[in-house]
Parts: C-alpha cells; sequence; structure tokens
C-alpha cells in the first residue's frame, strides 16, 4: 500500500498507497501528537554510533562506567558497538527519535523513566557532573564535539515522523493501489496540467515544508474562483507536485499571495478569453541561493527553479480554487507560459535599479512581481548602436503589441537584454530615461487609430482622430534586464486588461 496527500477536491472512492490532497482540505483532521518515549531505565543512558570518531573516542569509557554506574548503550548503526558492552540495538531510531536525540554521543540521566540531565559530545566535566564518576578519561582531550544523530537526518527525518506518528499534516490522505500506475493515478483525477507531476507522498511533502518557518495550518490566501482559503500545507502539496525543491516554497507562499490580491485579480486574468497567465519575475539574493536562471535561455527550459515555481503558482489555482481549462478558464488559445512563466531579474549585470525598486522595495529585498502577461514576443535589431535608433526599434514593435489600433488598455513588461542594455549604458541612459522615451516614441496620432483608419475596421471611437494617444499608461511600462551575454536580441510581454476591471503589477516580498 502506498500513500499520497489529497491533490484537488474529489469526493472518490480510493485504494491503497496514501498520498496528500493537494486541493481544499476537507476535514481531515490529520495532525497528530507526537507519541510517548517508550520507557526509559533509570541510570546514565548513552546514545552512539559506530561512524562517529567521538563515539569510537569514547568507547572505553563506557566500559569503564559500565562497571560502577547503572549504564545503558543505545547504538544507532551497529548492534555489535560498542565492543564488549551489551548495547541496545536502536538502528530502526525509535528511542533515539522519541528521545529528541540531535547528536551522538548524547548522555542522558534518567530517575523514574524521566530525563533530568543531559550532555551532548564529550565534556570531561560535564560527563563526570551527570555520571558522578571522576577523573573520566584522563588521556583523552578535554571536549570535542559529537556528529550528527541518525535521528535527524534530513534524508530520515520525514520517514522517521511519519513512522512514529508526528505527522503535521492536515489533508486527508487519498490512497492509491499498489498496482496502479502513479502517473495515471493523478491524470485520472484531474490533479495535472497535462504534464506529469510528482507524487504528493506524505514525506515529500513534510521535506517541502522544511522550507519555510511558516507553520503548516497559517492561511495564506483565499484562491479563486472557488474562494478556498488556502494553508501553508496546501501550497506545500502543489509545491512537490511542481517539481519543486523546498528551498523554492518561500517564492510559491509569496506569488499565491500576491496571485490572490484583489489587485492582481487572478479570478479575472483566469476567466478571460485573452491568451494571458501570470507572469511571475523574480529579484533579490534568493534568485542566487535556489540556482534560478537569469542569463541564457531565461525565459525557455532547462532550470528547475524557473520551471517549477510558476507551475506551483498554476497548480494551487487548479487545484485549490477549482480554476480548469474549459471551466473557469474561457481563454481562446492560452500560451504555453500558463503551465508556468517564472524568471529572474539579472540585477548583477544591469545599468539599472532592479524591477522591485519601481514597486517601492529597497535594492536586495527578495520579492516576486506578478505580471499578468501573455506568451513572449522576441524583438530584433542588430545594427542600433546608438540608444535613440534602438529605443525607436523597440518602441516601432511596442506600438503593434496585440493592434497598432489599441491603446493605454495594455501594460507591458521589455525584457532588455544585456547587448541592448550596453548601448543604454554606455550612453548614461537611465531606466527612467529609456521608459520616458519609449512613451514619447508610442504616442499614436489619432487618425492613425480610429476605426476605419488603414482600412482597418478596428479601432477607437472617431472624437480621438485630432488627439495624440498614449499607447501605454505612465506608469504600465515595466523595463526589465535580463538574458545572454551573446545576441542582439530583447523582448516584449503583452499584458492583460490593466485598471479596475483587469490586472495590475504586484510586487510582493518574499519572506522565510
Amino acid at each position: 500500500m502506498r500513500s499520497c496527500i489529497e491533490s484537488i477536491e474529489a469526493e472518490e472512492t480510493l485504494a491503497t498507497e496514501s498520498w496528500v490532497y493537494a486541493g481544499r482540505s476537507i476535514g481531515y483532521s490529520g495532525a497528530m501528537e507526537k507519541a510517548a518515549s517508550p520507557g526509559l531505565p533509570s541510570g546514565v543512558l548513552v546514545f552512539v554510533k559506530r561512524d562517529c570518531p567521538t563515539c569510537e573516542l569514547v568507547a572505553p569509557i563506557l566500559q569503564e562506567l559500565a562497571k560502577k554506574v547503572p549504564l545503558t548503550v543505545y547504538t544507532q548503526d551497529d548492534p555489535e558497538f560498542p565492543d564488549a558492552l551489551d548495547a541496545v540495538d536502536d538502528t530502526d531510531l525509535s528511542v533515539s527519535w522519541h528521545n529528541d536525540i540531535e547528536a551522538v554521543p548524547t548522555l542522558l540521566r534518567v530517575e523514574s523513566g524521566k530525563e533530568v540531565e543531559r550532555a551532548v559530545g564529550w565534556h570531561r566535566g560535564e560527563w563526570e557532573a551527570l555520571t558522578g564518576v571522576d577523573d573520566l578519561g584522563p588521556g583523552l582531550p578535554e571536549l570535542r564535539p559529537g556528529c550528527g544523530s541518525l535521528s535527524v537526518d534530513p534524508v530520515r527525518g520525514p520517514e522517521l515522523a511519519i513512522r512514529f506518528g508526528q505527522s503535521r499534516l492536515q489533508s486527508r490522505r487519498v490512497e492509491i493501489a499498489t498496482l496502479e500506475d502513479e502517473m495515471q493515478a493523478c491524470f485520472d483525477r484531474g490533479w495535472s496540467d497535462g504534464l506529469p507531476i510528482v507524487p504528493p507522498t506524505e514525506a515529500r511533502v513534510l521535506a517541502m515544508l522544511e522550507g519555510t518557518k511558516r507553520a503548516p495550518d497559517e492561511i495564506v490566501a483565499t484562491v479563486p474562483p472557488d474562494l478556498v482559503q488556502c494553508s501553508v500545507e496546501k501550497v506545500a502539496i502543489n509545491a512537490v507536485m511542481a517539481g519543486c525543491r523546498p528551498s523554492y516554497l518561500p517564492v510559491v507562499l509569496a506569488a499565491v499571495e500576491a496571485a490572490c490580491t484583489d489587485k492582481f485579480n487572478i479570478h479575472g486574468l483566469l476567466a478571460t478569453t485573452m491568451s494571458a497567465g501570470p507572469v511571475l519575475i523574480v529579484n533579490g539574493p534568493i534568485r542566487k541561493s535556489i540556482g534560478m536562471n537569469s542569463g541564457k535561455n531565461v525565459l525557455g527550459q532547462g532550470n528547475r527553479a524557473n520551471s517549477t515555481i510558476g507551475r506551483a503558482l498554476q497548480l494551487v489555482i487548479r487545484n485549490v480554487g477549482g480554476g480548469r481549462p474549459g471551466d473557469v478558464d474561457r481563454a481562446t488559445l492560452g500560451n504555453p507560459g500558463k503551465v508556468g512563466f517564472c524568471f529572474a531579474e539579472d540585477e548583477e549585470g544591469s545599468p539599472w535599479t532592479p524591477l522591485c525598486a519601481d514597486f517601492g522595495f529597497s535594492e536586495g529585498t527578495n520579492t516576486v512581481t506578478l505580471f499578468p502577461g501573455e506568451g513572449p514576443r522576441t524583438l530584433v535589431d542588430q545594427i542600433s548602436r546608438e540608444p535613440e535608433s534602438l529605443a525607436r526599434s523597440i518602441a516601432a514593435t511596442l506600438r503593434t503589441m496585440y493592434s497598432p489600433k489599441m491603446a493605454l488598455a495594455f501594460d507591458v513588461v521589455v525584457i532588455v537584454s544585456p547587448e541592448h542594455a550596453r548601448i543604454f549604458r554606455e550612453a548614461g541612459w537611465s531606466k527612467d530615461d529609456l521608459r520616458a522615451k519609449l512613451h514619447e516614441l508610442t504616442l499614436i496620432p489619432g487618425s492613425e487609430i480610429v476605426g476605419g483608419a488603414l482600412g482597418i475596421a478596428e479601432g477607437l471611437p472617431e472624437s480621438v482622430r485630432e488627439h495624440s494617444i498614449p499607447k501605454f499608461r505612465p506608469d504600465g511600462l515595466h523595463i526589465v534586464h535580463a538574458g545572454g551575454g551573446a545576441g542582439l536580441f530583447s523582448a516584449i510581454i503583452a499584458g492583460w486588461v490593466n485598471g479596475e476591471i483587469g490586472s495590475q503589477t504586484v510586487s510582493w516580498e518574499i519572506k522565510s
């Protein structure tokens, strides 16, 4: 039998490996108290393992102690260690785990089944005080630190927590039959975005939760369209399914919080017939610490963090909030970025302040900025060597965004690559200089965008004919630096409807 943690709201009778359900919680009270420690004998107890130089060092002392005090030795990795002592086999780590042994050797003094004193590692004075035996190890160093206990080994920790009943998870379990194909089971239950997902076993989810200090039952957001409260645990489950590492979880949590604000309006973005979805842009030191890509192929495949963080957000919207394609998601065409669209800004190579600074954050702050955008469109200019020429080239492309007749309704992200950014850097252009020039160059004569102009029926009312209309709102043109160091290409990401009826760009601080 296998066990998985539930991924969406479902009313199914399920079979037998337990996974954790990644959708809304439905009354399962999975959190359990830590089981009581097994009864401990009175006297002096010591926890050791052979694979520990300090334990090997103190083995002769243990032989001497056994002659003078009631001594019980628990060995974690070799029942025959220490030599000449009748040690208790704790290779299943049950006694070590229940007694919170974090390092070996650990010495305990127990009275009437209760611990009254503890010493960690080898320290002659502490051992003598705890045991009441003087002149221990006269030929040994005064102190020597120990080694990590196997009961807190990161590889074993989640499995031990499950085995000994300290599950912090409240999601109900979904039973998967032993012979049932894991990937097909996820597809059949509607948990997937169409790609294979990582089965959310309890051990994987517990490991994912180690990526944040936030409590598993803390509510992160109320997720549209079904307006379901989403806990840290539910985000962690979907992050597992997306393929995230635990270190990515704080970014995913911040993205969920930002997406579910009224300002970003993920419900409207989901329900639109346009192709847009959330685009995540990460700033701050966390980009480097979790290994995000901000350089070559920055908008493409190949980087785990870039590929999975945006996907985790989309799975939360799908599995917790109920936002599924063909249902609430009404996109006429969609775009591949709706699986997950996330990248980091190249701050170190940028001639400008990072994107997060445009939203009031100090440089060096870990943030994720959510932009409601479609897939990227490549912008080519391999000849311009002057900033004015390059700005005109970018502006000409921006003029055609969605339609040359559309103005003010849509914001945009301009991703300036290093080779193009070098031209602006060498000319001393700031980000504000470039933004102002692009606004200037994308002013559109009303005569070109009224209905029927240029032989195109689409257009604005006749009343704008005598006016110049800005293509973008004053704060609707965002500039980001990213990409490989070779190639005179940049990109634009067209936005969705802005303002109160649409989505506005939101930048959110990432917290641990």
